[in-house]
Protein backbone atom coordinates (compact mmCIF):
# COMPACT_ATOMS: atom_id res chain seq x y z
CA UNK A 1 0.00 0.00 0.00
CA UNK A 2 1.19 3.50 -0.85
CA UNK A 3 0.43 6.14 1.75
CA UNK A 4 1.01 9.86 1.22
CA UNK A 5 1.56 12.15 4.18
CA UNK A 6 -0.73 15.11 3.58
CA UNK A 7 0.29 17.64 6.19
CA UNK A 8 -1.83 20.44 7.61
CA UNK A 9 -5.50 21.14 6.72
CA UNK A 10 -6.02 23.36 3.72
CA UNK A 11 -8.18 26.44 3.31
CA UNK A 12 -11.88 25.83 2.69
CA UNK A 13 -14.41 27.76 0.64
CA UNK A 14 -17.72 29.11 1.88
CA UNK A 15 -19.49 25.83 1.14
CA UNK A 16 -17.78 24.36 4.18
CA UNK A 17 -15.97 21.49 2.47
CA UNK A 18 -12.96 20.29 4.46
CA UNK A 19 -10.11 18.57 2.66
CA UNK A 20 -8.95 15.03 3.36
CA UNK A 21 -5.82 14.58 5.42
CA UNK A 22 -4.77 11.20 4.02
CA UNK A 23 -4.62 9.52 0.65
CA UNK A 24 -4.09 5.80 0.41
CA UNK A 25 -3.29 4.10 -2.87
CA UNK A 26 -3.81 0.38 -2.96
CA UNK A 27 -6.63 -0.20 -0.44
CA UNK A 28 -9.23 2.38 0.52
CA UNK A 29 -9.08 6.14 -0.02
CA UNK A 30 -10.12 8.87 -2.36
CA UNK A 31 -9.90 6.96 -5.59
CA UNK A 32 -10.77 3.39 -4.68
CA UNK A 33 -8.49 0.47 -5.36
CA UNK A 34 -5.42 1.76 -7.12
CA UNK A 35 -2.13 -0.03 -7.51
CA UNK A 36 0.79 1.57 -9.24
CA UNK A 37 1.46 -1.50 -11.42
CA UNK A 38 -2.15 -1.45 -12.63
CA UNK A 39 -1.90 2.27 -13.34
CA UNK A 40 1.22 1.79 -15.41
CA UNK A 41 -0.25 -1.18 -17.25
CA UNK A 42 -3.33 0.65 -18.47
CA UNK A 43 -1.60 3.92 -19.20
CA UNK A 44 0.76 2.05 -21.49
CA UNK A 45 -2.24 1.10 -23.64
CA UNK A 46 -3.19 4.73 -24.28
CA UNK A 47 -3.10 6.16 -27.77
CA UNK A 48 -0.18 8.26 -28.93
CA UNK A 49 -0.76 11.97 -29.58
CA UNK A 50 -1.67 12.92 -33.12
CA UNK A 51 0.73 15.64 -34.18
CA UNK A 52 -0.50 18.42 -31.85
CA UNK A 53 1.96 20.99 -30.55
CA UNK A 54 0.97 20.55 -26.92
CA UNK A 55 2.44 17.50 -25.23
CA UNK A 56 1.51 18.49 -21.69
CA UNK A 57 -0.84 20.79 -19.79
CA UNK A 58 -0.36 22.72 -16.55
CA UNK A 59 -3.70 23.79 -15.09
CA UNK A 60 -3.49 26.45 -12.36
CA UNK A 61 -6.90 26.32 -10.69
CA UNK A 62 -7.62 29.41 -8.56
CA UNK A 63 -10.17 27.74 -6.35
CA UNK A 64 -12.96 29.89 -4.98
CA UNK A 65 -13.39 32.25 -7.91
CA UNK A 66 -10.86 35.01 -8.78
CA UNK A 67 -12.39 38.48 -9.31
CA UNK A 68 -11.96 39.16 -13.03
CA UNK A 69 -12.64 42.92 -12.73
CA UNK A 70 -9.84 43.27 -10.16
CA UNK A 71 -7.35 41.44 -12.36
CA UNK A 72 -7.80 40.91 -16.09
CA UNK A 73 -10.91 42.90 -17.02
CA UNK A 74 -10.67 46.36 -15.41
CA UNK A 75 -13.54 48.84 -15.73
CA UNK A 76 -11.98 52.23 -14.98
CA UNK A 77 -15.04 54.18 -16.10
CA UNK A 78 -17.42 52.36 -13.77
CA UNK A 79 -18.42 53.79 -10.35
CA UNK A 80 -16.25 52.84 -7.34
CA UNK A 81 -18.64 50.16 -6.11
CA UNK A 82 -18.14 48.39 -9.44
CA UNK A 83 -14.55 49.05 -10.42
CA UNK A 84 -13.02 48.60 -6.95
CA UNK A 85 -9.84 50.27 -5.67
CA UNK A 86 -7.36 48.98 -8.27
CA UNK A 87 -6.25 51.01 -11.29
CA UNK A 88 -5.69 49.87 -14.90
CA UNK A 89 -2.16 49.70 -16.29
CA UNK A 90 -0.83 49.16 -19.80
CA UNK A 91 0.70 45.89 -20.84
CA UNK A 92 3.40 45.29 -23.45
CA UNK A 93 0.60 44.62 -25.95
CA UNK A 94 -0.79 47.96 -27.22
CA UNK A 95 -4.39 48.50 -26.20
CA UNK A 96 -4.49 45.69 -23.62
CA UNK A 97 -5.01 46.72 -20.00
CA UNK A 98 -4.91 44.78 -16.73
CA UNK A 99 -5.05 46.10 -13.16
CA UNK A 100 -2.07 47.42 -11.28
CA UNK A 101 -2.03 44.22 -9.21
CA UNK A 102 -0.57 42.31 -12.18
CA UNK A 103 2.62 44.20 -13.02
CA UNK A 104 4.67 41.12 -13.91
CA UNK A 105 1.99 39.65 -16.16
CA UNK A 106 1.62 43.07 -17.79
CA UNK A 107 5.24 42.85 -18.93
CA UNK A 108 4.73 39.51 -20.72
CA UNK A 109 1.21 39.96 -22.16
CA UNK A 110 2.61 39.10 -25.58
CA UNK A 111 3.14 35.51 -24.34
CA UNK A 112 -0.44 34.67 -23.31
CA UNK A 113 -4.06 35.32 -24.28
CA UNK A 114 -6.85 36.75 -22.12
CA UNK A 115 -10.30 35.22 -22.62
CA UNK A 116 -12.77 37.66 -21.04
CA UNK A 117 -16.04 36.16 -22.22
CA UNK A 118 -16.17 32.86 -20.34
CA UNK A 119 -19.66 32.37 -18.93
CA UNK A 120 -21.78 29.59 -17.46
CA UNK A 121 -24.68 29.16 -15.04
CA UNK A 122 -23.27 27.28 -12.06
CA UNK A 123 -22.62 29.52 -9.07
CA UNK A 124 -21.45 26.78 -6.72
CA UNK A 125 -17.89 25.99 -5.72
CA UNK A 126 -17.91 22.20 -5.81
CA UNK A 127 -20.57 22.00 -8.52
CA UNK A 128 -18.78 24.61 -10.63
CA UNK A 129 -15.49 22.75 -10.13
CA UNK A 130 -17.21 19.55 -11.28
CA UNK A 131 -18.62 21.32 -14.35
CA UNK A 132 -15.28 22.75 -15.38
CA UNK A 133 -13.28 19.54 -14.86
CA UNK A 134 -15.80 17.18 -16.51
CA UNK A 135 -17.95 19.31 -18.82
CA UNK A 136 -21.08 17.96 -17.13
CA UNK A 137 -23.43 19.58 -14.64
CA UNK A 138 -23.23 18.09 -11.17
CA UNK A 139 -26.04 15.89 -9.88
CA UNK A 140 -25.46 16.88 -6.25
CA UNK A 141 -26.02 20.01 -4.18
CA UNK A 142 -23.09 22.36 -3.74
CA UNK A 143 -21.11 21.55 -0.62
CA UNK A 144 -22.75 18.15 -0.09
CA UNK A 145 -20.19 15.86 -1.64
CA UNK A 146 -16.84 14.12 -1.06
CA UNK A 147 -13.56 14.74 -2.86
CA UNK A 148 -13.27 13.78 -5.65
CA UNK A 149 -16.91 14.42 -6.44
CA UNK A 150 -16.98 13.20 -10.04
CA UNK A 151 -18.05 9.63 -9.38
CA UNK A 152 -19.26 9.04 -12.95
CA UNK A 153 -17.62 11.41 -15.43
CA UNK A 154 -13.81 11.44 -15.71
CA UNK A 155 -11.91 14.65 -15.13
CA UNK A 156 -9.87 16.43 -17.77
CA UNK A 157 -6.63 15.18 -16.23
CA UNK A 158 -7.81 11.57 -16.29
CA UNK A 159 -8.84 11.91 -19.94
CA UNK A 160 -5.41 13.28 -20.84
CA UNK A 161 -3.70 10.46 -18.93
CA UNK A 162 -5.79 7.82 -20.71
CA UNK A 163 -5.54 9.28 -24.19
CA UNK A 164 -1.89 10.29 -24.22
CA UNK A 165 -0.31 7.89 -21.75
CA UNK A 166 3.00 8.41 -19.94
CA UNK A 167 6.09 9.86 -21.57
CA UNK A 168 8.51 8.58 -18.93
CA UNK A 169 8.58 7.01 -15.48
CA UNK A 170 6.96 10.19 -14.13
CA UNK A 171 3.18 9.60 -13.71
CA UNK A 172 1.04 10.96 -16.53
CA UNK A 173 -1.39 12.79 -14.22
CA UNK A 174 -0.38 14.58 -11.02
CA UNK A 175 -2.24 16.81 -8.54
CA UNK A 176 -0.52 19.13 -6.09
CA UNK A 177 -0.53 20.34 -3.39
CA UNK A 178 -4.05 18.90 -2.83
CA UNK A 179 -6.40 16.58 -4.70
CA UNK A 180 -8.39 18.65 -7.19
CA UNK A 181 -12.04 18.78 -6.10
CA UNK A 182 -13.35 17.10 -9.26
CA UNK A 183 -10.06 15.64 -10.44
CA UNK A 184 -10.98 11.99 -10.11
CA UNK A 185 -11.17 9.35 -12.86
CA UNK A 186 -14.94 8.73 -12.73
CA UNK A 187 -15.98 5.52 -14.49
CA UNK A 188 -12.51 5.16 -16.01
CA UNK A 189 -11.48 3.55 -12.73
CA UNK A 190 -8.71 4.17 -10.26
CA UNK A 191 -5.98 3.40 -12.79
CA UNK A 192 -6.51 6.88 -14.22
CA UNK A 193 -6.65 8.68 -10.89
CA UNK A 194 -4.04 11.37 -10.26
CA UNK A 195 -0.81 10.77 -8.44
CA UNK A 196 -1.43 13.15 -5.53
CA UNK A 197 1.31 14.81 -3.52
CA UNK A 198 -0.35 16.70 -0.71
CA UNK A 199 2.54 18.49 0.90
CA UNK A 200 3.88 22.00 0.66
CA UNK A 201 6.87 22.47 -1.68
CA UNK A 202 7.77 25.70 0.14
CA UNK A 203 8.93 23.63 3.12
CA UNK A 204 12.68 22.95 3.35
CA UNK A 205 12.08 19.24 3.97
CA UNK A 206 9.67 18.78 1.07
CA UNK A 207 10.05 15.42 -0.64
CA UNK A 208 7.92 12.71 -2.17
CA UNK A 209 8.64 10.23 0.60
CA UNK A 210 6.95 7.31 -1.14
CA UNK A 211 9.50 7.47 -3.94
CA UNK A 212 12.18 6.50 -1.44
CA UNK A 213 13.20 2.84 -1.05
CA UNK A 214 11.66 1.01 1.90
CA UNK A 215 13.75 1.64 5.00
CA UNK A 216 15.68 -1.41 6.12
CA UNK A 217 15.19 -3.32 2.86
CA UNK A 218 18.63 -4.22 1.61
CA UNK A 219 19.48 -4.74 -2.06
CA UNK A 220 19.88 -8.44 -1.30
CA UNK A 221 16.36 -8.73 0.12
CA UNK A 222 14.98 -6.72 -2.80
CA UNK A 223 16.65 -9.09 -5.26
CA UNK A 224 15.29 -12.08 -3.32
CA UNK A 225 11.75 -10.68 -3.49
CA UNK A 226 12.04 -10.14 -7.23
CA UNK A 227 13.30 -13.71 -7.65
CA UNK A 228 10.39 -15.01 -5.61
CA UNK A 229 7.92 -12.99 -7.69
CA UNK A 230 9.47 -14.32 -10.88
CA UNK A 231 9.01 -17.87 -9.58
CA UNK A 232 5.35 -17.25 -8.80
CA UNK A 233 4.84 -15.74 -12.24
CA UNK A 234 6.38 -18.83 -13.84
CA UNK A 235 4.04 -21.13 -11.91
CA UNK A 236 0.99 -19.06 -12.84
CA UNK A 237 1.83 -18.45 -16.48
CA UNK A 238 0.11 -21.55 -17.75
CA UNK A 239 -3.04 -20.78 -15.77
CA UNK A 240 -3.21 -17.01 -16.09
CA UNK A 241 -1.71 -15.48 -19.21
CA UNK A 242 -1.60 -12.05 -17.59
CA UNK A 243 1.01 -13.08 -15.03
CA UNK A 244 3.96 -12.31 -17.27
CA UNK A 245 2.42 -9.01 -18.32
CA UNK A 246 1.74 -7.99 -14.73
CA UNK A 247 5.31 -8.78 -13.74
CA UNK A 248 6.40 -6.22 -16.33
CA UNK A 249 4.35 -3.55 -14.61
CA UNK A 250 5.61 -4.50 -11.18
CA UNK A 251 9.03 -3.85 -12.63
CA UNK A 252 7.82 -0.48 -13.89
CA UNK A 253 6.44 0.33 -10.45
CA UNK A 254 9.82 -0.51 -8.95
CA UNK A 255 11.39 1.54 -11.69
CA UNK A 256 9.45 4.61 -10.58
CA UNK A 257 10.95 4.30 -7.11
CA UNK A 258 14.47 3.89 -8.49
CA UNK A 259 14.10 6.13 -11.55
CA UNK A 260 16.60 8.99 -11.77
CA UNK A 261 14.10 10.83 -13.99
CA UNK A 262 11.37 10.70 -11.34
CA UNK A 263 13.75 11.63 -8.55
CA UNK A 264 15.06 14.54 -10.57
CA UNK A 265 11.57 15.81 -11.47
CA UNK A 266 10.38 15.91 -7.86
CA UNK A 267 13.61 17.34 -6.44
CA UNK A 268 12.65 21.00 -6.35
CA UNK A 269 15.57 21.70 -4.01
CA UNK A 270 17.88 21.26 -7.01
CA UNK A 271 16.61 24.55 -8.45
CA UNK A 272 18.91 27.56 -7.92
CA UNK A 273 17.75 30.02 -5.27
CA UNK A 274 17.33 32.69 -7.95
CA UNK A 275 14.85 30.52 -9.87
CA UNK A 276 12.85 29.68 -6.77
CA UNK A 277 12.75 33.35 -5.82
CA UNK A 278 11.58 34.23 -9.32
CA UNK A 279 8.49 32.06 -8.84
CA UNK A 280 8.02 33.29 -5.28
CA UNK A 281 8.32 31.34 -2.03
CA UNK A 282 4.57 30.86 -1.89
CA UNK A 283 2.52 27.72 -2.31
CA UNK A 284 1.28 28.62 -5.79
CA UNK A 285 4.75 29.82 -6.79
CA UNK A 286 6.61 26.70 -5.78
CA UNK A 287 3.84 24.45 -7.09
CA UNK A 288 4.13 26.20 -10.46
CA UNK A 289 7.88 25.61 -10.42
CA UNK A 290 7.39 21.96 -9.49
CA UNK A 291 4.82 21.67 -12.29
CA UNK A 292 7.42 22.89 -14.76
CA UNK A 293 9.85 20.26 -13.50
CA UNK A 294 7.19 17.57 -13.80
CA UNK A 295 6.26 18.31 -17.42
CA UNK A 296 9.96 18.59 -18.17
CA UNK A 297 10.26 15.09 -16.73
CA UNK A 298 7.39 13.74 -18.86
CA UNK A 299 4.14 14.36 -16.97
CA UNK A 300 1.15 14.96 -19.25
CA UNK A 301 -1.21 16.89 -16.95
CA UNK A 302 -0.36 18.73 -13.75
CA UNK A 303 -3.30 20.16 -11.82
CA UNK A 304 -2.30 22.80 -9.27
CA UNK A 305 -5.12 23.48 -6.82
CA UNK A 306 -4.64 26.99 -5.39
CA UNK A 307 -7.34 27.81 -2.81
CA UNK A 308 -8.25 31.07 -1.07
CA UNK A 309 -10.14 33.00 -3.76
CA UNK A 310 -13.60 32.92 -2.15
CA UNK A 311 -13.49 36.64 -1.33
CA UNK A 312 -16.86 37.48 0.24
CA UNK A 313 -15.62 39.73 3.05
CA UNK A 314 -13.18 42.64 3.18
CA UNK A 315 -11.47 41.20 0.16
CA UNK A 316 -9.21 43.95 -1.10
CA UNK A 317 -6.44 43.77 1.54
CA UNK A 318 -5.99 40.04 0.92
CA UNK A 319 -6.28 40.45 -2.85
CA UNK A 320 -3.63 43.17 -2.71
CA UNK A 321 -1.16 41.37 -0.44
CA UNK A 322 -1.73 37.61 -0.52
CA UNK A 323 -3.63 36.50 -3.60
CA UNK A 324 -3.16 38.47 -6.81
CA UNK A 325 0.58 39.24 -6.36
CA UNK A 326 1.33 35.56 -5.71
CA UNK A 327 -0.59 34.47 -8.81
CA UNK A 328 0.98 37.28 -10.85
CA UNK A 329 4.46 36.19 -9.88
CA UNK A 330 3.84 32.46 -10.31
CA UNK A 331 2.15 32.67 -13.70
CA UNK A 332 4.59 35.16 -15.21
CA UNK A 333 7.58 33.16 -13.97
CA UNK A 334 6.15 29.88 -15.25
CA UNK A 335 5.39 31.19 -18.73
CA UNK A 336 8.73 33.00 -19.03
CA UNK A 337 10.67 30.01 -17.72
CA UNK A 338 8.96 27.60 -20.11
CA UNK A 339 9.64 30.01 -22.97
CA UNK A 340 13.33 30.37 -22.10
CA UNK A 341 13.70 26.60 -21.92
CA UNK A 342 12.03 26.07 -25.31
CA UNK A 343 9.09 24.26 -23.66
CA UNK A 344 6.29 26.79 -24.03
CA UNK A 345 5.23 25.69 -27.52
CA UNK A 346 4.67 22.15 -26.27
CA UNK A 347 3.21 23.01 -22.86
CA UNK A 348 -0.32 24.40 -22.57
CA UNK A 349 -0.76 26.59 -19.47
CA UNK A 350 -4.28 27.45 -18.26
CA UNK A 351 -5.13 29.64 -15.28
CA UNK A 352 -8.72 30.18 -14.12
CA UNK A 353 -11.23 29.39 -11.39
CA UNK A 354 -14.71 27.92 -11.26
CA UNK A 355 -16.41 31.34 -11.43
CA UNK A 356 -15.90 35.10 -11.40
CA UNK A 357 -17.12 37.56 -8.77
CA UNK A 358 -20.08 39.92 -8.59
CA UNK A 359 -19.84 43.26 -10.41
CA UNK A 360 -20.98 45.20 -7.35
CA UNK A 361 -18.97 45.16 -4.12
CA UNK A 362 -21.21 43.92 -1.32
CA UNK A 363 -21.97 45.54 2.05
CA UNK A 364 -19.12 43.59 3.65
CA UNK A 365 -16.52 44.99 1.23
CA UNK A 366 -16.27 41.74 -0.71
CA UNK A 367 -17.50 40.21 -3.93
CA UNK A 368 -19.86 37.23 -4.13
CA UNK A 369 -20.22 34.35 -6.58
CA UNK A 370 -20.76 35.28 -10.24
CA UNK A 371 -20.47 32.62 -12.93
CA UNK A 372 -22.02 34.71 -15.71
CA UNK A 373 -18.66 36.34 -16.46
CA UNK A 374 -15.11 35.39 -15.71
CA UNK A 375 -11.68 35.47 -17.32
CA UNK A 376 -9.48 32.54 -18.30
CA UNK A 377 -5.81 32.82 -19.27
CA UNK A 378 -4.06 30.60 -21.83
CA UNK A 379 -0.40 30.38 -22.81
CA UNK A 380 1.70 28.09 -24.98
CA UNK A 381 0.73 24.73 -26.42
CA UNK A 382 -0.19 26.06 -29.85
CA UNK A 383 -2.33 28.99 -28.67
CA UNK A 384 -2.10 32.42 -30.28
CA UNK A 385 -0.38 34.78 -27.80
CA UNK A 386 -0.87 38.48 -27.19
CA UNK A 387 -4.62 38.52 -27.76
CA UNK A 388 -7.77 39.47 -25.91
CA UNK A 389 -10.75 37.28 -26.80
CA UNK A 390 -14.23 38.56 -26.04
CA UNK A 391 -15.45 41.41 -23.88
CA UNK A 392 -17.87 42.11 -21.06
CA UNK A 393 -20.23 45.02 -20.48
CA UNK A 394 -19.43 48.22 -18.57
CA UNK A 395 -19.91 46.45 -15.24
CA UNK A 396 -18.06 43.22 -16.10
CA UNK A 397 -21.37 41.45 -15.52
CA UNK A 398 -21.94 39.59 -18.79
CA UNK A 399 -20.24 39.04 -22.15
CA UNK A 400 -21.05 41.50 -24.91
CA UNK A 401 -19.54 39.09 -27.44
CA UNK A 402 -20.40 35.44 -28.01
CA UNK A 403 -20.06 33.77 -24.60
CA UNK A 404 -17.50 30.98 -24.30
CA UNK A 405 -18.85 28.02 -22.36
CA UNK A 406 -17.21 25.29 -20.33
CA UNK A 407 -17.33 22.74 -23.12
CA UNK A 408 -15.91 25.26 -25.58
CA UNK A 409 -12.85 25.48 -23.33
CA UNK A 410 -12.62 21.71 -22.87
CA UNK A 411 -13.03 21.03 -26.59
CA UNK A 412 -10.26 23.50 -27.37
CA UNK A 413 -7.90 22.03 -24.75
CA UNK A 414 -8.48 18.55 -26.16
CA UNK A 415 -7.70 19.72 -29.69
CA UNK A 416 -4.54 21.51 -28.59
CA UNK A 417 -3.35 18.27 -26.98
CA UNK A 418 -4.16 16.21 -30.06
CA UNK A 419 -7.09 14.40 -28.43
CA UNK A 420 -10.30 13.80 -30.38
CA UNK A 421 -12.99 15.41 -28.19
CA UNK A 422 -15.70 13.33 -29.89
CA UNK A 423 -14.13 10.01 -29.02
CA UNK A 424 -16.52 7.86 -27.01
CA UNK A 425 -16.17 5.29 -24.26
CA UNK A 426 -18.92 3.09 -22.87
CA UNK A 427 -19.95 3.93 -19.32
CA UNK A 428 -21.04 1.42 -16.65
CA UNK A 429 -24.57 1.33 -18.10
CA UNK A 430 -23.29 0.52 -21.58
CA UNK A 431 -24.03 3.96 -22.95
CA UNK A 432 -21.49 5.78 -25.13
CA UNK A 433 -20.00 8.82 -23.38
CA UNK A 434 -18.06 11.35 -25.51
CA UNK A 435 -14.96 12.94 -24.06
CA UNK A 436 -16.55 16.39 -24.53
CA UNK A 437 -20.30 16.86 -24.57
CA UNK A 438 -20.77 19.44 -27.32
CA UNK A 439 -19.01 22.79 -27.36
CA UNK A 440 -17.18 24.56 -30.14
CA UNK A 441 -13.52 25.27 -30.86
CA UNK A 442 -12.34 28.70 -29.72
CA UNK A 443 -10.85 29.59 -33.10
CA UNK A 444 -9.41 32.95 -31.98
CA UNK A 445 -7.31 31.04 -29.45
CA UNK A 446 -6.04 28.36 -31.82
Amino acid sequence: MWKFKLGSPRVTTCDGISRRHALRLGTTGLFGTLTLPRLLELQAKAAAPGGAKAKSCIFLFLEGGPPHQDMWDPKPEAPPEIRGPFQPIRTNVPGTLVTDQLPRCAQIADKYTILRSHSHRDNGHSTGYHYLMTGRRANFADGDNPIPNNEYFPSLGSVVARELGPRSSVPAYINLPHPMGAGGPGFYGAEYAPFVIESDPTQPDFEVKDLQPIAGLSPERTALRRKLLAGIDALERDVAGQAKTMSTYYEKARGLITSPTAKKAFNIQAEPDAVRERYGYTQIGQCALLARRLVEGGCRFVGVDAPGWDVHFNCFPSLRTDLIPYADRAFSALVTDLDERGLLDETLVVMMGEMGRTPRINAKAGRDHWSMAQTAIFAGGGTQPGRVIGATDAQAAAPTTDPVGVNDILRTIHRLLGIDPDRQYFGPLGRPVPLVDGGKLIRELV
